[in-house]
């Protein structure tokens, strides 16, 4: 554990710094949000839809900006050298600041959830309990993951101006996801895809989930038993409901019956999973063989 110290530093880092607790209020005051659909989704676990709400939109970029300086701040200021002079080999001092970072943020999102927790409780009543912790869970992976993300981010780059450069264009790419998704499988099969009326095909609605938040919101929405899809709780609700149609791409709407085994809402663990293995491993690559000056 001599990486522990330097983890430590990483996560007061984070904690004295105003954007952790910008991207905690974000998440409370965008999460709240009660509406008719949602509580008819959902009844009380609407207060766990708030969460979802929040954290799909504020974590996501949030993290990523809390986190993408972690070694390139380093490189800029010279101290990456009082770093690569202490008695920790590279991967500790990656695996110090990744953890660091984590922890910091994982911190204040955990202490956003608590809030809109204790505002659902106020205003709705009692909710589930393991629909809650299952969602905790899966909001903690997501700040990992896009923790794992900035550090990648911020191994492989040498200028913040390159860093921030590489975090805005994975925001925009997740961003239009979607319709880069749909582009690329009518440009290959001929198929025009209208999410009104989308088509019954297992390798579109893969590729629409492969996004750490397209991840999340299918596990959440799993914990909140509404339908299988990458859209916000309430707007599935509103797809499965009798005559209606909504722009959203739904499981339930578009196969009989489940679908794909590999369309199941579990395995988006491993999605998110991978987002958290994949860019660290790649980090560390980069750190351990490279020049980290």
């Amino acid at each position: 554990m001599r990486w522990s110290p330097l983890a430590r530093s990483e996560y007061r880092t984070v904690l004295t710094s105003k954007g952790a607790w910008i991207l905690a209020l974000l998440v409370v005051l965008w999460g709240f949000r009660p509406t008719y659909a949602g509580w008819d989704a959902v009844g009380r676990n609407i207060t766990i839809g708030y969460i979802q709400i929040g954290v799909d939109l504020f974590l996501p970029i949030g993290a990523l900006l809390l986190s993408y300086q972690s070694l390139i701040g380093e490189r800029t200021t010279g101290s990456i050298k009082f770093l690569l002079g202490l008695p920790l080999t590279r991967t500790q001092i990656l695996f110090g600041k990744t953890t660091g970072r984590f922890v910091g943020i994982g911190t204040a999102i955990v202490a956003a959830t608590v809030v809109l927790a204790g505002i659902g409780l106020v205003e709705h009543g009692t909710f589930g309990l393991l629909p809650f912790l299952g969602t905790l869970v899966a909001t903690l992976l997501l700040a990992s993951a896009m923790v794992a993300v900035g550090v990648f981010v911020s191994t492989v780059t040498r200028r913040t101006v390159t860093a921030a450069t590489g975090v805005f264009a994975y925001f925009l790419v997740t961003l239009f996801w979607s319709q880069i998704v749909t582009s690329l499988y009518t440009a290959v099969t001929g198929i025009p895809v209208d999410p009104y009326d989308a088509p019954a095909s297992g390798p579109l609605f893969l590729a629409l989930r492969l996004t750490p938040d397209g991840a999340y919101n299918v596990l959440t929405n799993w914990f909140l038993d509404v339908g299988n899809s990458t859209e916000l709780f309430h707007i599935v609700y509103t797809k499965l409901a009798p005559g209606v149609s909504v722009n959203a791409f739904v499981v339930e709407a578009a196969f009989d019956g489940g679908g794909p085994w590999y369309l199941h809402p579990a395995l988006s663990l491993v999605v998110l999973l991978v987002w958290v293995v994949v860019p660290v491993a790649l980090a560390r690559r980069v750190f351990t063989t490279g020049d980290a000056v």
